[in-house]
């Protein structure tokens, strides 16, 4: 084989080396501002319904929660059985829990935000019978020798002394509901755990892992400081009484 024939055969394979590079050696930064500007679309779709859901779960967990914790903190006898089984729904694994409701629910967001719902109870179930068990006895007994009745009680009584205690669950309630949200792309809901599942899929996409992961983390430390917030504006005699 002449001189040009073994240079051309040499070339030959480099260049077909070159074109088969492994996908490992293309570009995968863990931060990339082209990443955030071609997604940007698909990306608020997904931070709001991350949002969504963790609203839903937390209004709902709520509505349900105070008057369980009311009628713990009323009926003395009650109380061990409903933080029994709220304590025994949070021990479930969460991802067991969504695959065993999808067979109920389909593939969609209801058995994430049963789910949710579920683990958010035993947060705000304790919190409001430590608040509700909180107020003095005394203060009940000056508000029925001005006539109070049990409804009034509550409302204008009950509810306000226990409202710092309440909000506290209701904030660790969103803050770990915010996280849980992410498991639920594993049955299809939405949520930025949809971003997270799709990068780990394309090769470990860094960059959409990472952008992912930072909006949760943003949004349970926002919700956080605006529930504190709130909390401050609702109760300002606790604050005082804290001074």
């Amino acid at each position: 084989m002449s001189n040009l024939q073994a240079v051309i055969r040499y070339g030959a394979l480099h260049s077909d080396t070159a074109v088969l590079a492994s996908p490992a050696d293309a570009p995968n930064p863990w931060l990339s501002w082209s990443y955030l500007q071609d997604n940007a679309g698909s990306i608020l779709n997904h931070f709001l319904e991350h949002v969504t859901l963790t609203l839903e779960s937390i209004v709902i967990a709520t509505v349900i929660a105070i008057p369980l914790g009311l009628l713990a903190s009323r009926v003395r006898w009650l109380a061990a059985p409903i933080v029994g089984i709220t304590g025994v729904m949070y021990t479930i694994p969460s991802l067991a829990l969504f695959a065993a409701l999808v067979p109920f629910t389909g593939l969609n967001d209801t058995p994430v935000v049963v789910g949710l719902v579920m683990y958010a109870l035993l947060i705000l179930v304790r919190n409001t019978v430590a608040g509700l068990n909180g107020v003095p006895e005394e203060v009940r007994d000056a508000a029925r020798g001005m006539g109070y009745g049990a409804g009034k009680m509550f409302w204008q009584v009950d509810l306000p002394i226990a409202l710092p205690s309440i909000m506290t669950g209701i904030r660790v309630a969103t803050v770990s509901t915010v996280a849980l949200v992410t498991v639920g792309a594993a049955v299809g809901s939405g949520g930025l755990g949809q971003l997270i599942l799709q990068g780990f899929n394309q090769n470990f996409y860094r960059a959409q892992i990472v952008t992912a992961s930072l909006l949760c983390v943003v949004l349970a430390l926002f919700a956080d400081v605006l529930l504190a917030t709130v909390t401050k504006m609702l109760s300002p005699w606790a604050r005082r009484r804290a001074t």
